[in-house]
């Protein structure tokens, strides 16, 4: 099975990478990300310092996991709420198909999740004759197209306007070369007869708050709030990993994700969300369900190095600074979390043999590092997951020969010597010919090597 992840993962990257189209309009894109968040992060009179605390806050979190995600479950409670532990996809699919059978809801609307695209949500419930509504423009637009998001921030990333107008023209009989104005229009006017007629709405979760029992929701279109505003049932998916201490500490966490995010000083909607409508409020649903969801993460935490990538706040910033996400694109990932984060955590969520590979897909040059609001060390848990690989024997025969007679060669300068330069340079072609040789030349070897080099010139080489 890893083999051909792994073939098809080197298959996609090639042909996306050859894609002048396609590279084209992930440049542009990224590039106006780029311009807005180096205006936002002028906000901060110390931004290092505020990623700082940040780092610190999500290890308090992380290390004392257990405790917080109690003390969450114990104050939604007390607020009306219902708290459901899924330790896996299935489960949690399985929990929130209960919930619409007991309700008899056959629509539901979904504001903007990455956790629901983790369990493969939309798909089961369509299969279980229940029609699920993405609400969120980017999301509403890939899911026309019968696609995943393109990335954990701006699902569409990958489609120009032309792209979009195109799409509506052939899927919704909107006039060819419409206007992203006239496109938005549309949905809007979808959108709000599904929100009306809804029985469920579904929602992810930015952050859980331990002391308020509530969860955080940040957007800037306004379909999260109707998507659980308006129906009489929301559910709320969010991973464990969630979770922070106090709901003070959203004056830090929600600026570093806007600006990291969207290069907004803070998100146009930001609501806090602690249980169903009270007796005296006038909206909201008449229950609330939280389903708190492993899915693997309990894997990571048991690892005590790799398992920093769990203070993540998902603002995708790592993904527009990687080199090789701006070449192969999303989709070439074959995961619902892509980029460095997504190389690091999918291996412990769905298991290192079958992608290990997504850890070698990195430049290792540290822009991921570099750029993450919360001090990730995201390069480094690259190394670590090959490393694990390795240590676990999980590597080709053919590898393990060519790192062993490698490894003797370069702890012997005779060895290294040995052979004319002519030889190494026809060894050396066959060997990467198939793989550094395909889209680049081979470097060749000098004829005479550094050591007799100097021996010429000094009459001696120190060992």
């Amino acid at each position: 099975m890893s083999q051909s992840l792994q073939e098809k993962f080197h298959k996609d990257a090639e042909v996306k990478s050859f894609d002048k189209e396609h590279r084209r309009k992930l440049r542009f894109n990224i590039s106006q990300y780029d311009k807005t968040v180096v205006k936002g992060k002028h906000q901060f009179a110390n931004l290092e310092l505020a990623k700082e605390r940040a780092a610190s806050k999500k290890f308090k979190a992380i290390e004392n996991l257990d405790k917080y995600l109690i003390e969450f479950e114990a104050n939604f409670t007390k607020n009306g709420g219902k708290v459901i532990w899924a330790q896996n996809d299935e489960e949690a699919r399985q929990e929130i198909l209960k919930i619409f059978k007991e309700a008899n809801a056959k629509l539901t609307v979904k504001s903007k999740s990455m956790t629901t695209e983790e369990i493969h949500l939309n798909h089961f419930l369509e299969g279980n004759g229940i029609e699920a509504v993405e609400t969120d423009l980017g999301e509403y637009i890939v899911q026309l197209a019968g696609e995943t998001p393109y990335h954990i921030v701006t699902p569409a990333m990958h489609k120009s306007k032309e792209d979009v107008a195109e799409l509506f023209h052939e899927k919704a009989g909107l006039p060819a070369g419409s206007t992203p104005q006239e496109v938005t229009a549309y949905v809007r006017k979808v959108l709000r007869e599904k929100y009306q007629q809804a029985g469920v709405g579904i929602s992810g979760g930015n952050f859980l708050i331990a002391d308020a029992g509530a969860i955080a929701l940040t957007e800037n279109e306004g379909n999260a709030y109707l998507s659980v505003g308006f129906p009489k049932i929301h559910i709320a998916i969010v991973g464990i990993e969630k979770v922070i201490p106090s709901v003070k500490d959203l004056g830090l966490f929600w600026p570093l994700l806007s600006t990291h995010g969207t290069g907004q000083n803070v998100t146009v909607y930001n609501h806090i969300v602690s249980g169903p409508r009270k007796h005296n409020e006038v909206d909201g649903p008449d229950e609330m369900y939280v389903i708190l969801l492993d899915n693997g993460r309990s894997d990571l935490l048991a690892e005590l190095e790799q398992r920093q990538a769990l203070h993540c706040i998902r603002c995708g910033a790592c993904l527009n600074g990687c080199p090789v996400y701006q070449s192969v694109g999303g989709h070439t990932y074959g995961t619902t979390y892509s980029g460095p984060i997504g190389s690091v955590i999918t291996p412990h969520y769905k298991g290192m043999e079958s992608f290990k590979h997504l850890s070698y897909a990195s430049s290792l040059c540290g822009k991921c590092t570099e750029v993450c609001p919360v001090r990730i060390d995201l390069h480094k848990l690259l190394i670590t997951n090959r490393s694990d690989a390795t240590q676990a024997g999980q590597v080709t025969t053919l590898e393990k020969r060519i790192i062993y007679f490698w490894r003797k060669g370069m702890l012997s300068r005779k060895m290294m010597d040995m052979g004319s330069s002519g030889i190494k340079n026809m060894v050396l072609h066959y060997a990467l010919k198939g793989s550094w040789g395909k889209h680049r030349s081979i470097p060749q070897i000098a004829p005479k090597s550094f050591s007799k080099l100097y021996r010429e010139r000094k009459g001696f080489f120190p060992e």
